[in-house]
């Protein structure tokens, strides 16, 4: 006997890990009143039993194999039709077909197994030395329904099976995002922060002209930096589950948040106007700093792509139920299909050459609006861009 190849040894596995293949055994036996059944893997070479009750003592365990010349099943893998003989010696389509002589039965049924791509993967049969009743449609429904189930079985086994690999490639991919986090979070920002320190003590020394400008490109750049370094960090944690934390209290200065947001970016916007409108009558509920941080990506966004001799307006109200904050500025419309997705990670419109990023700001912004049980949208005309933040008090 021939030792089955890795593939059908994979196959005869995988049909044992269906425990409902042994029942269909069974009731196919206990239904006909025939003495052997089985799942057999038929190839374009191979016959080999997959699952095997033999109550006649025909021989054939599991991994068996029959020359595939020998048997039926060649035929139906070629023709994919069901086989039905009730009785061998009065059949005029089999009656002195070498294989019931080979095998000495007299009773045979057989239905192909068709997986879901299509491919043939084998038969489910059944035979007996005795005649049986089989050609009735109780019995050959029952094989089809079974040969189907055995099929389902197999391609829910095959999902699992890429699932599983999908699963253990997730978690290399994850194991490789904490270590990118770590980077980001420590061996990057701690340079990052001295060239920030270096740049800002540079600034206060008795420099020409050129040294003052080029303090001022370090101090900007490494501004930007942080911001990235800032929302690459949270879309990798909220890409790993842990999602964008906040932590919402009523003692926020929120304004001064604000403000502070507006100072810094206007350090590196010196020429630009901005314009602001606040209304400050009731105690914000929120986590201050994750909103400076959605402000800063608006703000930074509205400064990045307005013309340079325009207005940025914004207008922060908060009353007795909610927050709202509104950053507008001119500008080109944002096309319908940018609009759609504007707040997808990785997701940017038209840019100029010198409206460099990662597409993550509007994202993180989103994100943070989330977190507080806020929306944030967007609307676009030819005449001016305006994203507006509502906030909902939390109870």
């Amino acid at each position: 006997m021939q030792h089955p190849d890795k593939t059908i040894l994979s196959d005869i596995e995988n049909i044992n890990r269906i425990p409902a293949v042994a029942h269909i055994l069974e009731i196919v036996c206990r239904t006909t009143g025939m003495g052997f059944s089985a799942v057999a893997r038929v190839t374009s070479d191979k016959w080999i039993a997959c699952a095997v009750l033999d109550e006649i003592n025909f021989g054939l365990t599991v991994g068996g194999e029959l020359k595939l010349e020998t048997t039926i099943c060649n035929e139906i893998r070629q023709h994919q039709q069901a086989v039905v003989i009730d009785h061998v010696d009065e059949d005029p389509n089999f009656k002195g077909h070498h294989t019931p002589l080979m095998y000495g039965f007299q009773s045979y049924i057989s239905v192909p197994i068709i997986l879901k791509n299509g491919d043939f993967f084998g038969t489910l049969c059944a035979i007996d030395p005795r005649p049986a009743k089989l050609k009735n449609p109780t019995i050959t429904g029952m094989f089809t329904m079974f040969a189907d189930l055995i099929a389902f079985h197999m391609d829910a086994l095959d999902q699992v099976e890429i699932a599983e690999k999908e699963l253990k490639k997730e978690q290399e991919i994850a194991i490789l995002r904490d270590q990118f986090i770590a980077i980001l979070g420590h061996d990057l920002r701690n340079p990052l922060n001295a060239i920030s320190s270096s740049a800002q003590l540079l600034s206060r020394l008795n420099l020409d002209e050129r040294g003052i400008r080029i303090a001022k490109i370090v101090k900007d750049s490494s501004f930007r930096m942080n911001g990235l370094i800032e929302n690459m960090l949270d879309f990798a944690s909220g890409r790993l589950g842990d999602g964008i934390t906040v932590n919402r209290t009523h003692d926020d200065d929120l304004e001064k948040w604000l403000v502070q947001v507006i100072d810094e970016l206007q350090t590196i916007w010196p020429s630009r106007d901005i314009k602001t409108d606040f209304d400050f009558t009731h105690p914000v509920n929120a986590d201050g700093k994750r909103l400076a941080q959605l402000f800063s990506n608006l703000l930074a966004n509205a400064l990045n792509y307005s013309p340079a001799d325009s207005t940025v307006e914004i207008t922060a109200v908060s009353t007795e139920k909610e927050f709202n904050l509104c950053v507008a500025n001119k500008g080109k419309q944002i096309s319908e299909a940018a609009m759609e997705r504007l707040f997808q990670p990785f997701s940017r419109g038209e840019v100029e050459p010198n409206q460099k990023g990662l597409g993550l700001g509007l994202y993180i912004a989103s994100e943070i609006a989330k977190a507080h049980d806020g929306t944030l949208d967007v609307t676009s005309t030819p005449e001016q861009t305006c994203f507006t933040l509502r906030l909902p008090y939390k109870k």
